[in-house]
């Protein structure tokens, strides 16, 4: 499961000791929970962000840098904040539709998230031919309305059934 974290949640004091409660409340295993944060609420403290950052991952949780490419985009932070996943902007994959440039640097972002090993995801996949250049660009994995337009859980577990142990949606 995949949450936004606003920059404002991020400066909240409380948001720690609230992660630490509805992970307690749900029994939601840490590790299946992945905490999306902007580039831009990175940079807007950015000592207090990796120190948040240092402790999510304590707990167990995953932290992936959401909207990559459209912000700072400072090859420093994918170092240094040791992200779990990289989160390709939907502009990047739309740009695909306009020629081989948008080709060249979606290569490259993912090249450059798998040297690092991170997981690598896209969002905005829309058509079939998005998701065959994610698949043969080793993009790990997909978001977009090729697959499905978002859905309440009654609506997924009517399409697609009861999620099972094991199985990853993103």
């Amino acid at each position: 499961m995949s949450v936004n974290v606003s920059p404002i949640q991020m400066r909240r004091s409380d948001v720690l000791k609230d992660l630490k409660r509805v992970l307690a409340e749900t029994g939601l295993p840490p590790e299946r929970l992945t905490l999306e944060i902007t580039e831009g609420a990175m940079i807007e403290d950015t000592e207090a962000a990796f120190s948040l950052i240092q402790e999510i991952r304590g707990l167990g949780v995953q932290v992936a840098l959401d909207d990559f490419g459209t912000g700072f985009s400072s090859l420093s932070y994918l170092r240094r904040f040791q992200l779990d996943a990289l989160k390709i902007d939907r502009s990047f994959i739309a740009d695909l539709d306009s020629g081989t440039e948008a080709a060249a640097i979606l290569h490259c972002m993912v090249s450059l998230g798998r040297a690092l090993g991170l997981k690598v995801v896209a969002e905005g996949v829309e058509t079939a031919e998005h998701a065959r250049f994610a698949q043969a660009a080793g993009i790990h994995l997909v978001q977009g309305y090729h697959f499905s337009r978002p859905l309440c859980l009654a609506d997924f577990e009517a399409r697609y059934g009861r999620a099972q142990p094991g199985l990853q949606v993103a």
